[in-house]
């Protein structure tokens, strides 16, 4: 066993994190060898930190649909993946140049470690970063075999490695399973509401899709002060839900199908019939395809806004009236991680929380091993669960 340096601790509730004479160490890890094939847990390495990387134990992750993303090949070919990627956790190691988090610290990870230095953080929108910073080193498999981390992080698994960008230190009376959470989908998911929808107190919205994303952008309209919440789903069950998080409406869209679309769609009908005869002020589609888009479209009011936040499929086209785009004014938008700064939301998002006026903690359904990935991702693809959470 090495020797600790002031810039590391020995970690006194992992057994499964042995540190090596080369500084580095063996974890277990969640990982996919090759699309569509079920995840697998073993040992990974996460070599020793470089100048401004930080090993983080983690203490508890999200199951996201981008993790089943990855396994299923829709995103990247770069096999296997290190997968996870909504998490928690302590600080256990920095290297020699971190100065943005200490040994010790709890931290949210996230994936918009904001460079400082790209065109978009030049002129004031690091929101929009181009050039985000990652680990400088590679966890391996025991064999040498590098992996490719889900999101440049890569977590379900006792360790990992990022750059220290990629910490953002919270309140650590947070539940790491809560705070985990905060990200990936329920950031991107407050923020499409709070911050792309730039809802304002007594405006309306409508939110298309409850999954865990919508669900959150149910939350963070009410937290915005909206007073008309309208969600809008297939599933009665989901609708239930949603008036836990804020919602003060809800349709049934499958009830309402009838082939109508555009003006004449009957979800947009039952949207203005909701506000008084002209649309929501802002519509958010956490689901992600053409004919939800198209709903959102017309259910705003005239220059209203619709929030792109569901990930559409990479072969999915959009047709529009190209009249209808000029003539209805307002903004469309995607919203990319909830347009969210890391350093300001997520502390500002747990605060909230610990103060009970966010119910963040109302998302984590399950709290399962470390190993029960891919039997979440068969609960996942139930839509019964807003977020099972590995707990390690």
């Amino acid at each position: 066993m090495s020797t600790i340096s002031k810039n590391s601790e020995q970690s006194d509730t992992q057994s499964h994190i042995q540190q090596q004479e080369d500084g580095s160490r063996i974890v277990r890890g969640i990982i996919s060898r090759a699309k569509g094939e079920p995840v697998e847990l073993t040992d990974i390495v996460v070599p020793a930190p470089g100048a401004h990387d930080v090993i983080v134990e983690i203490q508890a992750c999200g199951v996201c649909h981008t993790d089943l993303a990855y396994r299923n090949g829709d995103i990247e070919d770069a096999y296997p993946f290190l997968l996870g990627h909504e998490a928690a956790g302590k600080v256990i190691e920095i290297g020699d140049a971190v100065s943005h988090v200490e040994v010790g610290d709890f931290v949210v990870l996230n994936w918009r470690a904001v460079c400082g230095e790209c065109r978009a953080c030049k002129r004031g929108e690091p929101k929009y970063c181009f050039n985000t910073h990652n680990a400088s080193k590679k966890m391996t498999l025991s064999d040498g075999t590098e992996l490719t981390p889900a999101l440049g992080i890569g977590a379900f698994c006792d360790a990992t490695i990022v750059h220290e960008g990629q910490c953002t230190k919270v309140n650590p009376e947070a539940d790491p399973a809560v705070a985990g959470l905060l990200g990936c989908g329920v950031m991107a998911g407050l923020g499409a509401a709070i911050h792309t929808a730039d809802i304002k107190r007594g405006e309306s919205i409508a939110v298309i899709g409850l999954g865990g994303v919508g669900m959150a952008a149910i939350a963070g309209a009410k937290l915005a002060g909206a007073t008309t919440i309208i969600a809008i789903d297939i599933a009665d069950d989901k609708l239930e839900r949603a008036k836990e998080f804020g919602a003060t409406h809800t349709i049934n869209s499958k009830d309402l199908a009838n082939g109508e679309t555009g003006d004449n769609d009957p979800v947009v009908q039952k949207v203005r019939e909701i506000t008084d005869g002209f649309g929501a002020d802002a519509v958010v589609d956490a689901v992600g395809i053409p004919a939800t888009y198209e709903q959102a479209f017309y259910a705003r009011d005239l220059a209203g806004r619709v929030v792109l936040v569901g990930v559409p499929a990479p072969k999915r086209e959009l047709k529009l009236p190209l009249l209808d785009v000029f003539g209805r004014g307002g903004s469309l938008k995607s919203s990319w991680y909830g347009d969210c700064l890391p350093e300001h939301d997520f502390p500002m998002l747990v605060n909230l929380q610990l103060q009970g006026r966010l119910p963040l903690e109302k998302f984590v359904t399950e709290r399962i091993e470390l190993d029960g990935v891919e039997e979440a991702f068969k609960t996942m693809a139930g839509g019964n669960v807003l977020r099972s959470v590995v707990v390690l």
